[in-house]
């Protein structure tokens, strides 16, 4: 989660999970527009995203008056403005760590860019693999992580590595300028206040799904 979220949250209490479903609205409305559709109720919000109308409107009512009554919302801006409180009005240079399977997979994936993140550059500590490209990336060595971030602008660092790993990377990572780490290791980090950071650990997720695949 990026910082100017993180002080809204903070603020005015809003839940992260409001947060999360902005992100999704954002993204049905994107391709509702390409569908040249003018404007959309929260109804229809609802039941493009699996949601209720009464949450949609709940989420958007913490931002602000987006709609007017008996016409429902204007899809381009309320798009734009859900994107502005999510920080997308711009793009974000991003690195990863980590040049392995899971790396691999992240540097393909076509929604960061689409959403205004922009990986480039990957790390990695195989000296065998620096210098070559990740689909057509450039990887570098892990020695040089903090002088590329300082010069390129990063914010965002993704760490794809082993979880023994992981802390090293975050150390070298907290001490730049970086402001935002997502954490694919599946492993606690310890991360000073001031910069954000995200886990996604796969193998929790799956468990969770078998959870309530046998509660049901």
């Amino acid at each position: 989660m990026l910082k100017g979220v993180v002080v809204i949250l903070k603020e005015l209490k809003i839940p992260e999970a409001t947060v999360s479903r902005l992100s999704v609205y954002s993204r049905y409305l994107t391709e509702v527009a390409k569908q040249e559709i003018v404007s959309i109720s929260s109804g229809e919000i609802a039941e493009g995203v699996g949601g209720t109308p009464a949450q949609v409107r709940k989420d958007l009512a913490y931002f602000g008056e987006f709609g007017t009554r008996g016409v429902g919302y204007n899809v381009k801006q309320l798009n734009q403005e859900i994107m502005s409180i999510l920080g997308l009005t711009k793009c974000w240079n991003v690195i990863l760590i980590g040049a392995g399977n899971l790396g691999s997979a992240l540097s393909q994936y076509r929604g960061f860019r689409e959403r205004g993140f922009q990986i480039i550059g990957v790390f990695d500590n195989d000296l065998n693999k620096v210098g070559l490209k990740l689909n057509g990336l450039p990887i570098y060595a892990v020695t040089q992580m903090a002088d590329f971030v300082e010069k390129n602008d990063v914010s965002i660092g993704i760490i794809a590595v082993p979880a023994e790993y992981a802390q090293d990377i975050a150390d070298i990572l907290v001490e730049t300028n970086i402001r935002g780490i997502l954490n694919f290791a599946p492993v606690v980090l310890t991360i000073p206040e001031e910069v954000e950071v995200r886990n996604v650990d796969l193998t929790v997720n799956l468990e969770v799904l078998t959870y309530n695949i046998e509660r049901r």
